[in-house]
């Protein structure tokens, strides 16, 4: 199989889908990789690694694409590149297809087998290929609100920590899942007072005892997260429907509530943010104000830590990108039912249900295809 690696034309999007090593291994399987220049140079990985490596490496963006069976990528196409795909193509990459209609509609249009590292799904429903890059999100969110706090930021002007005889910030945190508990962790270590709410009282007992109490968890009703977030300095959204889109869980009203000046951090934009106020932003322009709250929603914050993000992303993508291109997508997808489950789109029809309800369109599971 021929597999194409792009490089990221996101703004400030400085991964790569495949590390040298990555491609050491398929050329060895006696696969083809095509590499764009400087693919991989944001991660710290030059074009003569990937040579040595055996990849070919290629000038022109476009060629990529056109010349490639299996696309490999990081974030979900732009409008520029929705023309490179081509019938029967192989995409596999973070697609947040619910957060987009356009996105959806001309993937569809180009009858791509669209396969999204985030609905990729163990039987016991863990998200392997989402899980490291949620773990790198949700260690960043207490940082970046730390920051963010901050006076000339527009923030309160607290230190997340506090000092001796002044209190320190109080964090909440919405989602107790793998972004909540990292986030979390790292809150608690820099001196923040946290409080987690969740859906499931499970969790909230896992996350009370491996705290060990040092955090405050509760029911994450209407009630509960109207009551929390008005004593919140920084407020992080964690919440996950898997390939849905994330539900709005805190409206204008609610932020109205908030002290000015506090901060909120929405990890859930890449499936549309959980705030009615959330909107996409980028690291060069990460926040903006509203209803006198600092918002942060960039919507790929483990870009700005390239060199984790991208080892941390590969070393759990490799195995599948390996089924696919030894066994071609349909046995692969039928011997792995973690991969079937990541199978969002085939020939232009969607084939993962959430999808499809985001937008009222019609679903094909994928048991029918293959």
């Amino acid at each position: 199989m021929i597999i194409g690696v792009p490089k990221e034309i996101k703004p400030e999007e400085n991964r790569v889908a495949i590390v040298p090593g990555g491609v050491e291994t398929l050329v060895q399987k006696g696969h083809k990789v095509l590499v764009e220049k400087e693919a991989g140079l944001g991660s710290g990985f030059c074009d003569g690694e990937y040579k040595w490596a055996g990849a070919e490496i290629i000038t022109k963006h476009e060629e990529v694409f056109y010349n490639s069976d299996l696309i490999l990528k990081v974030k979900e196409p732009l409008p520029e590149e929705y023309p490179l795909l081509k019938e029967g193509q192989i995409l596999f990459t973070y697609l947040h297809l619910s957060a987009s209609y356009d996105l959806t509609m001309n993937l569809l249009k180009r009858k791509i087998i669209g396969i999204a590292y985030e609905t990729v799904q163990t039987d016991d429903g863990f998200l392997p290929l989402l899980a490291p890059m949620s773990e790198i999100a949700g260690r960043m969110a207490p940082q970046e609100g730390a920051k963010f706090l901050e006076k000339p930021f527009g923030g309160r002007g607290i230190l997340l920590s506090g000092v001796a005889g002044v209190p320190p910030a109080n964090v909440v945190i919405l989602g107790g899942g793998t972004v909540g508990f990292n986030s979390a962790r790292i809150a608690l270590g820099m001196g923040a007072q946290v409080t987690i709410l969740d859906i499931n009282p499970r969790r909230l007992r896992f996350l009370d005892e491996f705290f060990h109490g040092r955090v405050t968890t509760m029911i994450a009703d209407s009630y509960n997260i109207k009551m929390v977030i008005k004593y919140a300095d920084l407020l992080i959204g964690a919440v996950l429907i898997p390939g849905a889109k994330a539900p709005k869980l805190i409206t204008k009203n609610m932020l109205r509530t908030m002290k000015p000046g506090s901060v909120f951090i929405d990890v859930a934009i890449d499936q549309g943010g959980c705030a009615e106020t959330s909107r996409p932003t980028t690291h060069s322009n990460p926040i903006y104000e509203e209803e006198g709250i600092i918002h942060y929603t960039v919507t790929n914050m483990p870009g700005a830590v390239p060199r984790t993000a991208t080892r941390a992303l590969t070393l759990n993508t490799l195995p599948y990108i390996i089924e696919l291109c030894d066994k071609g997508w349909k046995k692969a997808s039928i011997d792995n039912p973690s991969l079937r489950r990541g199978i969002n789109m085939v020939n232009g029809k969607i084939t993962y249900k959430a999808v499809s309800e985001a937008f009222n369109l019609p679903y094909t599971p994928i048991d029918e295809l293959i």
